[in-house]
């Protein structure tokens, strides 16, 4: 079930220059609709006269106690921008939840391993959640350029063992992230976000050790329902809509 609603923003946190979080809950009062890990939201940004379309923004995290949904808004352009700065009490019309979520196997057969850079942070935050809530053992491999990049860090650190790679070394290990010491534990699972470059590097790792691998593509996606198809990747099965089929893929659908 697909809901157009609005939502009040609760608390805009500025993360740094680049980042803002806001946490927002429906306008109406009532409970947010069932979220799986990975889906994303189609955010109107009409102050925007450049952008006619709903803009995909990844959900980060969803609290039920306090009824919110998290955004973690990256600036890259107008309607992005106006996103990144929107103040407490406003409204913004959202719509949700779209696309699948990663599988989340929640049985104890072997360690699973959350990797992300940059935003592509965001989903692991509230999956990392849910495997924590059923003590399934994880831990978080995230890469930036630089220790000041890092995103949600005290959040991820609560949920599991972080362990992080930066371009210069400022903090963890210096390097790409798929250089990463960590990853030469014995995985059964890894769910991966980010960059392509990086998601097809850690894809590469998987499929040589036949370690079970889901990645969250982030093609554009102008509509959200797979009727511009804007969005299409090729796999294994045909070309699809990343924005219906996806975001989330195992690896062994994609013709990487």
């Amino acid at each position: 079930m697909k809901y157009l609603k609005d939502f009040r923003v609760v608390e805009n946190v500025y993360i740094n220059s680049l980042y803002s979080l806001l946490k927002l809950t429906p306008d109406d009062g009532k409970p947010l609709a069932d979220v799986k890990p990975g889906q994303f939201v189609q955010v109107l940004v009409p102050e925007s006269s450049a952008t006619l379309l709903r803009r995909p923004i990844s959900i980060n995290y969803v609290d039920k106690a306090n009824n919110e949904l998290w955004l973690l808004v990256r600036r890259a352009g107008n309607a992005t921008n106006i996103l990144a700065d929107k103040k407490a009490n406003s409204l913004i019309n959202l719509l949700y939840p779209l696309g699948n979520g990663f599988t989340c196997i929640l049985n104890s057969n072997g360690k699973t391993l959350l990797t992300g850079g940059g935003v592509g942070i965001a989903p692991l935050l509230y999956l990392g959640k849910i495997l924590s809530d059923n003590n399934i053992a994880f831990e978080y491999l995230i890469g930036a350029k630089s220790k000041s990049d890092l995103l949600e860090l005290d959040l991820l650190e609560k949920l599991a063992t972080v362990n992080i790679s930066t371009d210069n070394g400022s903090a963890g290990e210096k390097g790409l992230i798929t250089h990463n010491s960590c990853l030469d534990k014995n995985w059964a699972r890894i769910y991966c976000c980010g960059p392509a470059p990086m998601m097809k590097a850690i894809a590469k790792i998987a499929h040589q050790r036949n370690i079970d691998c889901e990645v969250s593509l982030e093609n554009m996606m102008a509509c959200g329902l797979g009727a511009c198809l804007c969005c299409v990747e090729k796999t294994v099965k045909g070309n699809v809509c990343v924005c219906t089929e996806g975001p989330i893929f195992n690896i062994k659908d994609l013709t990487w």
